[in-house]
């Protein structure tokens, strides 16, 4: 935990995705108090149906195909503990801490509207962990998106009872010692506790987010090294002309070729050869920037909106309505908006990768760049960003590989009871690999941009861009003979992913993905 944490207050039903992002990034949570009244009025709507005998599903009978089961009012409290118990079947590596921390922040906001039946002591608890930093070790695979994600949620659950473990300091620990440490005692679960914590999306959710937080900063800092790469190979910023994008109409074009202009705008390298230039018309790696990034932009900007949505609402099953003392079943837990999110961002990443790497490419390509070869002063005995370059070209191939629509498949489960599934949990899982992919291709343009550029001295670049390769030149000198390439590449990604090229240029140049 941080030494001065931002604490983020979270008003159920009403969380703008900034916050979400804050969340992923770091910063703590609390549940905002006057959520209390309608959790209370919902464990009681269950309290009575209970009282009555009537039978409501995962309240007082089995799940799954095993609905029609009851169970005795003896046994309602093992009924519980059993679900979470055996749904805990997850196989895999670990889900990263931030990510179980947006799980965790995800499923409060999701129990504290008060439709789910939980006690207002179950949310306080998960809340309690959260804030000691007691993170459950969740494995990553198990959940087909559907029913909920309810391997990993059941690991989630099942450490808040002192089952399994937590990391502690980012350390796995025996999550029983863990609580009993933190002054916390194991979690009991009440009638419909249980499941109501391992329904929901807020797996799938979280992974899908943390995608679309990482794709961000990736996305930005693309911006800047596509910029840096314009004015490396003498490119010409005509085509980022407001009059060619406002014909075509769509927001997010417009917006990058706005982008562009700012971050190319005083170039001195671009003055340099305004009226005398043999190319007549760039690339389209270059050229056609807007038009792949602003779509890419206008599909990220759409899952943000459905991201956020499905972050805010319930995706429990059943569902209690207090105003009626009604507990009815339907099918919120089913993430197919999820899914459909992830694929998006998947096939972003890919663009974002792929037109980068071919930038790279004429970088290198002397007949295209005009310059030296390979990006070195002494070609031949020095390779200079020849193998970067295939580096780039493995990693776009492995991103295409990797964005297969996870929405189109389905396999039946629980004896076809859940005969249709989403893989929101595949296809947002893949997504952080992805964009570590991507940011190294964007990583190593930025290197091999700013080496270019460094050719046309004493011509100047942009301001903005000069900031960009001041920032670059801390960690990294620039390439005169070859040296061992794999820490530049390291350096510069990690500019990119820690958003700090984004923060060197500024918000007033950059679009924003997530504008809440």
């Amino acid at each position: 935990m941080k030494d001065t944490p931002i604490i983020h207050r979270l008003v159920p039903g009403d969380v703008p995705l900034s916050v979400w992002r804050a969340i992923y990034f770091g910063d703590d949570v609390a549940i905002d108090p006057a959520a209390r009244g309608p959790v209370d009025k919902a464990a009681a709507t269950i309290e009575t149906i209970i009282g009555k005998g009537e039978p409501v599903y995962g309240v007082n009978t089995g799940f799954g195909k095993l609905a029609s089961v009851r169970i005795d009012a003896a046994d309602l409290e093992t009924l519980q503990r059993n679900i979470v118990l055996s749904h805990a079947a997850g196989v895999g590596e670990p889900l990263s801490i931030p990510v179980v921390r947006l799980i965790m922040a995800l499923k409060l906001a999701s129990l504290a509207q008060g439709a789910s039946g939980v006690r207002w002591t179950t949310l306080t608890h998960l809340a309690a962990c959260l804030e000691r930093g007691l993170i459950p070790v969740i494995p990553g695979q198990g959940s087909v998106g559907a029913s909920g994600d309810l391997a990993p949620l059941a690991h989630m659950t099942a450490a808040l009872m002192g089952v399994g473990q937590v990391f502690v300091d980012g350390r796995p620990v025996d999550a029983a010692a863990a609580l009993e440490a933190n002054g916390l005692a194991p979690l009991v679960l009440g009638p419909k506790e249980g499941l109501a914590l391992l329904n929901g999306t807020q797996a799938s959710t979280a992974l899908a987010l943390a995608g679309l937080f990482e794709t961000e900063r990736v996305f930005q800092a693309a911006l800047i090294t596509g910029a840096l790469s314009v004015d490396a190979a003498k490119g010409s910023d005509g085509p980022f002309d407001a009059r060619i994008h406002r014909l075509r109409r769509h927001k997010g074009q417009i917006d990058v070729a706005t982008s562009l202009r700012g971050l190319l705008s005083g170039s001195v390298i671009r003055a340099s050869h305004l009226d005398d230039h043999g190319r007549v018309q760039d690339p389209y790696c270059l050229r056609c920037q807007p038009q792949v990034m602003g779509a890419c932009l206008d599909l990220l900007r759409q899952t943000a909106t459905t991201l956020n949505d499905e972050a805010n609402g319930v995706s429990d099953n059943p569902l209690v309505f207090t105003d009626t003392g009604e507990v009815i079943s339907g099918g919120n837990f089913h993430a197919e908006p999820v899914a459909f999110a992830a694929d998006i961002i998947a096939l972003a990443l890919c663009e974002i990768g792929s037109i980068a790497e071919r930038r790279i490419a004429m970088l290198v390509d002397p007949a295209l760049s005009g310059l030296p070869a390979f990006l070195t002063p002494k070609p031949g005995l020095n390779s200079g960003f020849m193998i970067p370059q295939v580096t780039a070209a493995a990693l776009v191939s492995e991103n295409k590989q990797m964005a297969h629509p996870a929405s189109v498949d389905s396999i039946p489960t629980s004896a076809n009871q859940e005969d249709h599934v989403s893989m929101a949990a595949h296809g947002a899982r893949r997504l952080q690999g992805m964009a570590r992919n991507a940011a190294h291709v964007i990583g190593i343009e930025y290197l091999a941009a700013a080496q270019g550029i460094g050719f046309h001295a004493p011509l100047d670049t942009s301001a903005p861009l000069a900031a960009a390769i001041e920032l670059l030149r801390v960690d990294v000198p620039p390439l005169a003979d070859d040296r061992h390439f794999a820490p530049d590449i390291e350096a510069a990604t990690r500019l990119v992913t820690s958003g700090r090229l984004a923060a060197t240029i500024g918000n007033d140049l950059l679009p924003a993905l997530v504008t809440q």
